[in-house]
């Protein structure tokens, strides 16, 4: 089971995460770095914007991105960037408008392609 009172979840509990498919995995970093490669399953929101996208109703979240906005008490929101700082802001961002259990792909997406051969 993975921790959900820590805000960071490793590699190997991203692969866990990913493989139970019903979790939402958001890409925070710019549009250009996204189009240079991307972890399967995740959608896109610039960290920029995560305040903003995070308030949508789930109606609103569903038909931009084609996903289900999680609840607030979900532990299935997982948020990472390039290397983690980014992600971290994010998750802090998501917290505070109520996703308790937010946490951080701290290893990003250097991280992921290192270990994906990618």
């Amino acid at each position: 089971m993975i921790n959900t009172t820590n805000k960071e979840i490793s590699y190997s509990d991203l692969k866990e995460f990913l493989k139970k498919g019903s979790g939402l995995l958001v890409d925070v970093r710019s549009k250009d770095e996204v189009d240079r490669g991307r972890i399967p399953g995740s959608i896109h929101i610039p960290v920029e914007t995560v305040e903003k996208e995070m308030s949508l109703d789930s109606a609103e979240f569903q038909s931009k991105f084609g996903v289900d906005k999680p609840s607030l008490d979900s532990s299935e929101l997982v948020f990472h960037c390039q290397m983690g700082k980014r992600g971290a802001l994010a998750t802090d961002k998501a917290r505070n408008l109520g996703f308790k259990n937010a946490r951080n792909y701290a290893g990003g997406y250097r991280e992921w392609s290192e270990k994906e051969g990618k």
